[in-house]
């Protein structure tokens, strides 16, 4: 008998609403907190509006993962409407304890969840939801789906450039100094996922360079793996993002290349302006 599976996932995925409905996928917000209180992200407040009250905060804002509340509400309503289980797909548990609580949550809604610590966040997140749908729609196994999604997450690749290391200093990241330092010499910073955890990979002077450092990691990939899609992200920064497309279409004109935004969770830490490339290797 097939099972019927509900897929949930949290707004570091920063799905569109095409993709949520088509797939009908569950989304938790993250909160965004400022000094005058908590905002869901998506639900609270548009991207625009966070980074409008970012320039502005007298205080840095913080970030903190859904209620664990909500996601056991979920999970409950789920089982009610006649869901077998779920596969829940979150951001990297070493950045946040939305993983952890949908284990605890699934317990305590006594709901059977797949959850799934994707070890990365934003774009790759989208496609281990999407490729798992597909396997499940070609009637494979739920074990075997995820299995699959779970071999994505060692295969997943960001590296993303910040601004400048302001906003990086404000969160708590990097010393004054260091900031001061790197603006005053335009020394940019790649920062990259390595096993769930952020970091620093390279430093380079100036942006073009970083750029470059940061799409050499994807063409070395691309030799040893079979990738069609790459996703250029970016905090509020389409122009500069949609720029860096159109230079990858030059040289891979083959390659499906997205531009996505991140999550304001990101912009909290990373800073407005930021961008990068994702991928998964196949």
């Amino acid at each position: 008998m097939t099972k019927k599976i509900a897929w949930v996932t949290d707004t570091a995925a920063l799905l569109n609403e095409t993709f949520i409905e088509k797939y009908k996928v569950h989304v938790l917000p993250l909160n965004i907190v400022f000094s005058e209180g908590a905002f869901r992200e998506t639900v609270d407040m548009t991207h625009d509006e966070f980074y409008d009250k970012l320039r502005t905060a007298k205080v840095h804002p913080k970030t903190s993962q859904p209620a664990i509340g909500e996601m056991v509400e979920l999970y409950k309503k789920l089982k009610a409407e006649g869901y077998d289980c779920a596969v829940a797909v979150h951001t990297s548990s070493d950045l946040s304890g939305t993983y952890q609580s949908s284990q605890t949550a699934s317990q305590l809604a006594n709901f059977k969840v797949y959850s799934i610590d994707s070890k990365i966040g934003s774009y790759p997140m989208g496609k281990m939801i999407k490729d798992g749908i597909t396997l499940v729609d070609k009637g494979h196994d739920i074990e075997e789906v995820i299995a699959h999604i779970e071999k994505m997450t060692e295969n997943a690749e960001l590296s993303f450039i910040p601004s400048s290391l302001d906003q990086l200093h404000k969160s708590g990241r990097v010393s004054g100094t260091k900031a001061f330092l790197s603006n005053l010499l335009n020394i940019k910073v790649v920062i990259s996922f390595d096993n769930g955890k952020v970091v620093m990979k390279e430093k380079v002077r100036a942006d073009k360079r970083a750029k470059k450092y940061v799409t050499d990691l994807l063409r070395n990939d691309m030799k040893n793996a079979d990738i069609n899609e790459v996703a250029v992200i970016n905090c509020n920064n389409d122009k500069d993002a949609q720029s860096w497309r159109d230079e990858l279409l030059q040289e891979f004109p083959e390659l499906k290349v997205l531009v996505l935004p991140l999550s304001a969770c990101v912009g909290v830490h990373a800073g407005e302006g930021t961008t990068g490339l994702s991928w998964v290797k196949c």
